[in-house]
């Protein structure tokens, strides 16, 4: 891999690998393995990955979180959505080192089908570590950084801004207004960076880093998008943070995207 996140042929280079998983964060890796296995077995699971700062091996104890997808052979039902829920729980009460955990839910079909094959499949080739079962990146093509890539991964801004005015609305807890901010906050800087990535011709999925890139093009809004980094990594209770996310810098990156990249293709 080079300095711009490529292979030498040009593709994207997958980001992670187990053996960058901090010694911190070992014990809760392995644990998340035994539940997953044991809860949805070969029957429900084709395969399972991390994503995110644990397998970059970037990730600090009592502030990340973990990030997991699983591959299901069927579409998931809400037996495994509650089956998933509840792992989340039980590793976050046991892990101090991390901060939360996530666990997302595809069917092979969807991940491998053409619809998803620039961004749910693009998303498990490059951003996602193999954890158990056979690597569904073997059935997907390499991926390099183009418009393309840029307009199905994060063309829908526009689309889930609504959404995430209406969370704002509701959130009635510091609690509620850290998780959310730290969504926002995460999904608006992956925003602006493959905004820019086909420009600058790379991937990098390191916040600060994305930010100080998108500020080489825009940096009129640099420092909108360093909060937005900031709070991606130690979130926010403060309303009027949000509210510059959602109501400001988030209505013009939707607007620049959709006029650079165009709109991502509508999902059924």
């Amino acid at each position: 891999m080079n300095e711009r996140g490529l292979d030498p042929d040009g593709t994207i280079a997958r980001e992670g690998a187990l053996e960058r998983v901090p010694a911190a964060f070992v014990p809760v890796v392995d644990a998340a393995r035994a539940r997953i296995s044991e809860t949805f077995g070969s029957t429900r699971l084709h395969s399972a990955y991390l994503y995110g700062s644990i397998p970059r091996g970037t990730a600090t104890p009592g502030v990340s979180d973990l990030d997991l997808q699983l591959a299901l052979h069927d579409e998931p039902t809400e037996a495994d959505r509650a089956d998933a829920s509840a792992i989340e729980a039980v590793l976050d009460r046991a892990f101090p080192q991390i901060d939360g955990v996530g666990i997302l839910l595809t069917s092979t079909r969807v991940l491998l089908s053409d619809l998803e094959r620039h961004d749910g499949g693009f998303f498990l080739a490059c951003l996602c570590t193999p954890l158990l079962g056979p690597d569904l990146a073997e059935q997907l093509p390499r991926y390099r950084p183009t418009a393309l890539l840029a307009r199905e991964t994060n063309g829908d801004l526009a689309r889930v801004l609504p959404r995430w005015r209406a969370k704002a609305a509701e959130a009635a807890t510091d609690a509620h207004r850290r998780t959310l901010s730290r969504f926002v906050g995460r999904r608006i800087v992956r925003t602006g960076f493959t905004l820019i990535m086909p420009r600058w011709g790379g991937w990098t999925s390191d916040l600060g880093q994305s930010a100080e890139l998108f500020g080489r093009y825009y940096p009129e809004r640099v420092e909108q998008m360093r909060i937005a980094a900031s709070i991606g990594r130690a979130p926010s209770p403060d309303p009027a943070v949000l509210g510059m996310l959602i109501n400001d810098l988030g209505p013009w990156l939707a607007a620049e995207y959709t006029a650079v990249h165009g709109e991502k293709a509508l999902r059924p």
